[in-house]
């Protein structure tokens, strides 16, 4: 089963290193991961989706918090979460496709953020299979370069009756 982990950790130097190593150890693989600040100073949450059952994910769960700079864990699979990715594509487009593309490009709310004399470059963010579709639909003219952030999410908010 898919898991999206959300760890806040100290902001210090090899805190990534400690992470991503403790997984390792324990064989699981790291689908994507993705580290940046957080909303209190000093802080950075790492999201991490990998794969693993029940027993598995509590097991690194635990072993997450056995480090010390990493101050909460939460498995954002386990509860309402907004997770997105965001992707840069540069593709094949000379003259004669760029009106075609920019067809395609338009019913996923990405955009054209570079244009070349044989390329253009396109940004999309969103759930991972509509980044997938946006790539099986543009392949065929050509993908030159390609860069995917990996998965960041946070988890929804809770509607409370009576607030």
């Amino acid at each position: 089963m898919r898991h999206i982990i959300s760890v806040l950790v100290n902001d210090q130097p090899r805190v990534l290193a400690r992470v991503a190593n403790l997984l390792g150890r324990r064989n699981f693989n790291i689908e994507s991961i993705s580290v940046g600040e957080s909303e209190e100073p000093g802080l950075s949450r790492m999201v991490i989706v990998t794969n693993g059952d029940e027993r598995m994910m509590e097991q690194v769960s635990k072993q997450l918090h056995k480090l010390v700079d990493v101050i909460k864990v939460q498995d954002l699979s386990e509860h309402p979460s907004v997770a997105r990715e965001l992707l840069l594509v540069k593709v094949e487009a000379g003259p004669s496709v760029r009106h075609e593309i920019s067809g395609i490009v338009e019913p996923f709310r990405a955009s054209v953020v570079d244009v070349g004399p044989h390329s253009m470059m396109v940004q999309a963010t969103g759930e991972r299979s509509k980044l997938d579709a946006l790539l099986e639909l543009l392949r065929p003219y050509g993908i030159k370069e390609m860069a995917r952030t990996g998965v960041t999410a946070l988890s929804r908010s809770v509607a409370r009756a009576g607030v």
